[in-house]
């Protein structure tokens, strides 16, 4: 029976029996099923009574993109992977997609690249993207300034050929990490990379830490995720230290900087000079938080499982799907 709508007498609505069910429905498409005696709605995979919560259920989730890469000669730290966490509903029997940034590449003498943005989506969510963090200045290429993202990297310190200069740091994404510090009283000293938690230090008689991350205990115990990366030091210092979260350190005279710890979203610390070579970020990494009397089991992508108390986690540490 079609929809009619009386002025008089409301709406009356479609209506069918649990076998007589539409055999094409679209998503949105409602009626009163007889057999049941319940208003329903088509939610793309499953017909649900309409007021029916046992559909949905309440997860958990932190999402963290790939750190950015570093620069030798006095890099930048890297800034570390956005992060992003808070709770959803998900939609019993739908697919939600999961894209796991990688790290940036390191990439010789000129400044590496952002790491890979993270992505959450799917059924009922508005996508959830944190941002690639931003790749550290390198003194060999533009002007030493670190490059924005998720947090942004770190100004460069200078390679000996010019001096006094001062470098800025990249920008970060508001809600999602901090800014990269500039190189500042040392013309050969760079600053760190911006973490989720704070932003990068200015470069100074050493290079500038990285910003620490943010503590999460999603998995039943508290780790910190998405530190910048320490600055690097042509000579005559120390390397700045790497942001608690994965950030890695920087070098100082022929010494490289150190990658971002993979699956954390850490930004990799800047490199000392010409023999000290930078380094690649850390990958990101998804987790969900669920509970167990709803856990599906149903995953691609091989990721983690294991529970703490009353809640299943999923990490994934490569992109694949859940399904809910």
């Amino acid at each position: 029976m079609p929809v009619v709508i009386s002025g008089t007498n409301g709406i009356t609505n479609a209506t069918w029996t649990t076998a007589t069910r539409p055999s094409a429905p679209s998503t949105g498409q409602q009626g009163y099923n007889t057999s049941l005696g319940v208003m329903e709605v088509y939610t793309g995979t499953a017909w649900v009574a309409i007021g029916d919560q046992s559909y949905f259920y309440s997860a958990s989730y932190l999402v963290v993109a790939g750190g950015g890469a570093s620069a030798r000669e006095g890099g930048g730290g890297a800034g570390a992977g956005g992060l992003l966490t808070g709770t959803n509903n998900l939609s019993t029997g739908s697919v939600y997609t999961i894209t796991v940034g990688a790290g940036g590449t390191y990439t010789s003498a000129q400044r590496g690249t952002n790491g890979g943005d993270s992505v959450l989506s799917g059924t009922g969510l508005t996508t959830i993207t944190a941002i690639g963090g931003g790749a550290g200045g390198s003194s060999e290429q533009l002007s030493g300034a670190g490059a924005s993202g998720g947090s942004g990297g770190g100004g460069s310190g200078t390679n000996g050929s010019s001096s006094g200069s001062t470098t800025s740091g990249g920008s970060g994404t508001s809600g999602q990490g901090n800014a990269g510090g500039s190189q500042a009283t040392s013309s050969r000293s760079a600053a760190g990379g911006g973490g989720a938690g704070a932003v990068g230090s200015d470069g100074s008689v050493n290079g500038g830490a990285g910003g620490v991350g943010v503590s999460s205990s999603i998995t039943g115990s508290s780790v910190f995720y998405a530190g910048g990366g320490g600055g690097g030091m042509y000579y005559g210092g120390t390397g700045g230290a790497g942001g608690s979260g994965g950030g890695g350190g920087g070098g100082n005279t022929s010494a490289a900087g150190t990658a971002g710890t993979a699956n954390t979203g850490g930004g990799a610390g800047g490199g000392g000079n010409s023999f000290g070579a930078g380094a690649n970020g850390g990958s990101g990494v998804v987790i969900l938080s669920v509970p167990t009397s709803n856990y599906s089991g149903t995953t691609t992508g091989s990721p983690t499982v294991t529970t703490s108390g009353s809640n299943t986690i999923i990490k994934f540490t490569a992109s694949g799907t859940y399904t809910a």
